[in-house]
């Protein structure tokens, strides 16, 4: 479901390529869209990370992207 804090489809396209890119040897169960989402979700309504709403990825797994991308280290 979209929220009014998720990228539309032109803003992703200029977003993605600076996401940093990880060698994977199965498909991630969420895209770094649905992730970013989640992200930019929490930014937005300073909401506790555990109250992401359900269709987002699990807060747990926003949350450690959310770090690593702070700190540079992609994935």
């Amino acid at each position: 479901m979209p929220y009014s804090s998720s990228l539309t489809d032109e803003e992703w396209v200029i977003i993605e390529p600076l996401l940093p890119k990880k060698k994977r040897t199965f498909p991630p169960k969420w895209t770094k869209r649905e992730i970013l989402d989640g992200v930019l979700y929490q930014l937005k309504n300073g909401c506790n990370w555990c109250d992401l709403p359900k269709d987002l990825p699990p807060y747990s797994t926003v949350f450690w992207h959310y770090k690593q991308w702070r700190i540079g280290r992609g994935n």
